[in-house]
């Protein structure tokens, strides 16, 4: 089933298609942008999407509901979704796009905004660098990519270094990095120029070949034994699959 949205002449067409019990979003092309398990609309459906999470081995589980994240990249909403109604944090949103905004309201299951949620329309490269919301952003997920989903849209050291400026001391960044025209190893770079090389940790890619990298904004190692625990912890409170995470994610070498 495919339902589509009118669209302008810069933006792609936004439609969204059911397979089976989960829902895909799409940008006029059958690359999916976002999922949704339809009978735990407010769950994480992808593997990397839950990935993008790994920011919560560095915040002490008592100060999540007091922290603010970021998404840049509006997708299918599960992040903002997820960190507003699992994590009661608040969040905000960056999209592009209205008509993802407006399919994500009508068939995502994305509250409307409150005091605690907030969507923005606008270029995330532009509104990242608005002061009032510099060193506010305890969470910072970035998934920005086009309809062809061929590389990372924003990706430079500058854009990297913009991200870092949003960080409050302890603040994380995670970044999605996929596509057939994408260089990891070029991104990397220039994560490392914007927050230092001791500042990295990644995953192994997903089956589906997302990659996600997470930047700190004050680096920081696991004691022996801490990082298990925390992965532990954060399935048994918000029920993310993390037992890949103890020996999948690591700091990223030189």
């Amino acid at each position: 089933m495919a339902r589509k949205k009118s669209n302008t002449a810069e933006l792609p067409e936004v439609s969204v298609s059911d397979d089976g019990e989960v829902r895909h979003l799409h940008l006029g092309t059958p690359w999916i942008q976002g999922s949704m398990r339809i009978a735990a609309p407010f769950d994480l459906e992808l593997e990397y999407i839950q990935r993008m999470m790994a920011w919560l081995l560095f915040m002490e589980p008592e100060a999540v509901r007091q922290g603010h994240a970021m998404q840049l990249g509006l997708g299918a909403g599960a992040i903002t979704k997820f960190c507003h109604k699992k994590l009661r944090m608040c969040a905000t949103a960056i999209e592009l796009n209205p008509q993802v905004l407006a399919v994500c309201r009508a068939w995502f299951k994305l509250p409307p905004d409150g005091p605690k949620l907030r969507v923005v329309l606008a270029d995330a490269a532009q509104e990242i660098k608005n002061p009032m919301w510099q060193g506010t952003v305890d969470a910072l997920c970035v998934d920005l990519y086009d309809h062809e989903a061929a590389a990372p849209v924003l990706d430079s050291a500058a854009f990297y270094a913009d991200c870092r400026a949003l960080l409050s001391e302890n603040g994380c960044m995670t970044v999605n990095l996929f596509g057939r025209a994408s260089s990891f190893a070029r991104s990397v770079e220039q994560i490392a120029a914007a927050f230092g090389e001791d500042a990295l940790w990644a995953f192994k890619p997903t089956r589906e070949g997302n990659t996600v990298v997470l930047a700190q904004r004050t680096p920081s190692r696991f004691k022996r034994g801490e990082q298990a625990a925390r992965c532990a912890d954060i399935q048994e409170r918000w029920g993310i699959p993390t037992a890949k995470w103890v020996r999948g994610f690591k700091p990223l070498a030189f």
